[in-house]
Protein backbone atom coordinates (compact mmCIF):
# COMPACT_ATOMS: atom_id res chain seq x y z
CA UNK A 1 0.00 0.00 0.00
CA UNK A 2 3.00 1.88 0.02
CA UNK A 3 2.07 5.08 -2.66
CA UNK A 4 -1.72 5.48 -1.61
CA UNK A 5 -2.43 7.30 1.37
CA UNK A 6 -5.35 9.01 3.68
CA UNK A 7 -5.33 12.02 5.86
CA UNK A 8 -4.71 11.87 8.99
CA UNK A 9 -7.13 14.99 9.44
CA UNK A 10 -9.72 15.64 7.04
CA UNK A 11 -9.09 19.24 6.59
CA UNK A 12 -7.58 20.63 3.45
CA UNK A 13 -4.05 20.97 2.96
CA UNK A 14 -3.74 18.47 6.08
CA UNK A 15 -0.43 16.37 5.16
CA UNK A 16 -1.02 12.82 4.17
CA UNK A 17 -0.31 10.13 6.58
CA UNK A 18 -0.71 6.16 5.31
CA UNK A 19 -2.67 4.08 8.13
CA UNK A 20 -1.13 1.12 6.70
CA UNK A 21 2.37 0.05 5.77
CA UNK A 22 3.71 -3.02 4.35
CA UNK A 23 7.13 -2.19 5.26
CA UNK A 24 8.86 -0.58 8.51
CA UNK A 25 7.31 2.03 9.88
CA UNK A 26 9.58 5.58 9.71
CA UNK A 27 8.34 7.36 13.13
CA UNK A 28 10.29 10.41 12.06
CA UNK A 29 7.43 11.31 9.40
CA UNK A 30 4.46 10.36 12.07
CA UNK A 31 6.20 13.16 14.53
CA UNK A 32 6.98 14.89 11.69
CA UNK A 33 2.99 15.25 11.17
CA UNK A 34 2.32 15.99 14.46
CA UNK A 35 5.06 18.67 15.21
CA UNK A 36 3.92 22.25 15.85
CA UNK A 37 5.10 25.32 17.60
CA UNK A 38 1.83 25.17 19.45
CA UNK A 39 2.38 21.64 20.12
CA UNK A 40 4.77 21.32 23.53
CA UNK A 41 4.05 17.33 23.99
CA UNK A 42 4.36 14.84 21.49
CA UNK A 43 3.58 11.27 23.06
CA UNK A 44 5.26 7.91 20.70
CA UNK A 45 3.92 4.64 21.22
CA UNK A 46 6.01 2.26 19.44
CA UNK A 47 4.32 -1.17 19.31
CA UNK A 48 7.29 -3.98 18.43
CA UNK A 49 7.80 -7.85 18.20
CA UNK A 50 9.14 -9.47 20.47
CA UNK A 51 10.73 -12.66 22.15
CA UNK A 52 9.46 -12.49 25.76
CA UNK A 53 9.60 -15.81 27.86
CA UNK A 54 6.10 -16.63 27.64
CA UNK A 55 6.05 -15.76 24.41
CA UNK A 56 8.36 -18.31 23.14
CA UNK A 57 11.69 -18.59 20.30
CA UNK A 58 9.54 -15.87 18.41
CA UNK A 59 11.09 -14.78 15.19
CA UNK A 60 8.77 -12.93 13.22
CA UNK A 61 4.73 -11.67 13.21
CA UNK A 62 2.91 -12.29 10.11
CA UNK A 63 0.27 -9.44 10.02
CA UNK A 64 -2.52 -10.16 8.46
CA UNK A 65 -6.01 -8.34 7.44
CA UNK A 66 -8.56 -6.45 4.82
CA UNK A 67 -6.77 -3.33 3.95
CA UNK A 68 -9.42 -1.21 3.21
CA UNK A 69 -11.69 -1.80 6.41
CA UNK A 70 -8.27 -1.46 8.32
CA UNK A 71 -7.79 2.23 7.23
CA UNK A 72 -11.02 2.99 7.41
CA UNK A 73 -11.55 2.05 11.24
CA UNK A 74 -7.70 3.55 11.59
CA UNK A 75 -9.24 6.72 9.87
CA UNK A 76 -12.03 6.56 12.29
CA UNK A 77 -9.73 6.00 15.31
CA UNK A 78 -8.00 9.45 14.64
CA UNK A 79 -11.07 11.03 14.14
CA UNK A 80 -12.79 9.78 17.44
CA UNK A 81 -9.45 11.01 19.44
CA UNK A 82 -9.18 14.56 17.75
CA UNK A 83 -12.82 15.45 18.32
CA UNK A 84 -12.53 13.93 22.24
CA UNK A 85 -8.88 16.15 22.60
CA UNK A 86 -9.26 18.69 20.66
CA UNK A 87 -6.29 20.66 19.61
CA UNK A 88 -4.21 17.21 19.59
CA UNK A 89 -2.78 16.01 15.83
CA UNK A 90 -2.57 11.86 15.42
CA UNK A 91 -0.84 9.92 13.19
CA UNK A 92 -0.89 6.61 13.06
CA UNK A 93 0.58 3.64 11.28
CA UNK A 94 -0.10 -0.21 11.38
CA UNK A 95 2.12 -2.85 9.66
CA UNK A 96 1.17 -5.88 7.63
CA UNK A 97 2.90 -9.19 6.46
CA UNK A 98 6.01 -9.99 8.32
CA UNK A 99 7.44 -7.99 11.06
CA UNK A 100 10.99 -9.58 12.01
CA UNK A 101 12.00 -9.36 16.02
CA UNK A 102 12.62 -6.06 17.16
CA UNK A 103 10.79 -3.81 14.17
CA UNK A 104 7.36 -1.66 15.02
CA UNK A 105 4.70 -3.19 13.98
CA UNK A 106 2.33 -0.60 15.44
CA UNK A 107 3.71 3.23 15.70
CA UNK A 108 0.96 6.08 17.34
CA UNK A 109 2.14 9.90 17.50
CA UNK A 110 0.40 12.52 19.09
CA UNK A 111 0.89 16.42 19.64
CA UNK A 112 -0.87 18.23 21.95
CA UNK A 113 -0.27 21.50 24.22
CA UNK A 114 0.33 19.60 27.16
CA UNK A 115 1.51 16.04 28.53
CA UNK A 116 -1.73 14.69 29.82
CA UNK A 117 -3.56 15.19 26.90
CA UNK A 118 -0.23 13.89 24.35
CA UNK A 119 -0.65 10.69 26.63
CA UNK A 120 -4.23 10.04 27.46
CA UNK A 121 -4.61 10.62 23.77
CA UNK A 122 -1.92 8.58 22.44
CA UNK A 123 -3.20 5.60 25.12
CA UNK A 124 -6.60 5.85 24.30
CA UNK A 125 -6.07 5.42 20.11
CA UNK A 126 -3.11 1.92 21.30
CA UNK A 127 -6.63 0.93 23.17
CA UNK A 128 -8.67 1.52 20.34
CA UNK A 129 -6.53 -0.29 18.04
CA UNK A 130 -6.23 -3.40 19.66
CA UNK A 131 -9.87 -3.57 20.38
CA UNK A 132 -11.23 -2.20 17.11
CA UNK A 133 -8.12 -3.38 14.50
CA UNK A 134 -9.36 -6.23 11.85
CA UNK A 135 -6.02 -7.14 12.07
CA UNK A 136 -4.79 -11.42 12.65
CA UNK A 137 -1.32 -11.98 14.11
CA UNK A 138 0.89 -15.66 13.35
CA UNK A 139 3.64 -15.93 15.02
CA UNK A 140 6.82 -17.52 13.49
CA UNK A 141 9.16 -19.21 15.59
CA UNK A 142 13.12 -19.73 14.74
CA UNK A 143 12.10 -23.91 14.81
CA UNK A 144 9.42 -22.77 11.74
CA UNK A 145 6.98 -23.39 13.31
CA UNK A 146 3.62 -21.42 13.60
CA UNK A 147 0.78 -20.43 15.73
CA UNK A 148 -2.46 -17.94 15.55
CA UNK A 149 -2.47 -15.50 18.82
CA UNK A 150 -5.59 -14.43 19.97
CA UNK A 151 -6.77 -11.18 19.72
CA UNK A 152 -7.70 -8.94 22.32
CA UNK A 153 -11.45 -9.50 21.84
CA UNK A 154 -10.81 -13.39 21.81
CA UNK A 155 -11.89 -13.28 17.82
CA UNK A 156 -9.64 -16.20 15.86
CA UNK A 157 -8.06 -15.38 12.63
CA UNK A 158 -10.97 -14.69 9.86
CA UNK A 159 -13.73 -14.32 12.19
CA UNK A 160 -15.81 -11.61 10.83
CA UNK A 161 -15.36 -8.28 13.00
CA UNK A 162 -18.02 -5.82 13.87
CA UNK A 163 -17.09 -2.18 13.51
CA UNK A 164 -19.04 0.28 15.75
Amino acid sequence: MGTSSRYCRRSPGARRVTFVSRGPIAIEDLVAHVASPVRGATAIFLGTVRAAPEDGAVSSIQYSGYEEMLEDELGRIVTEVETRWPGVAVAARHRLGDVPLGQASIAVAVGAGHRTDALDACRWVVEEAKRRLPVWKREIFRDGTTAWRDNADGRSPGEPVTLE
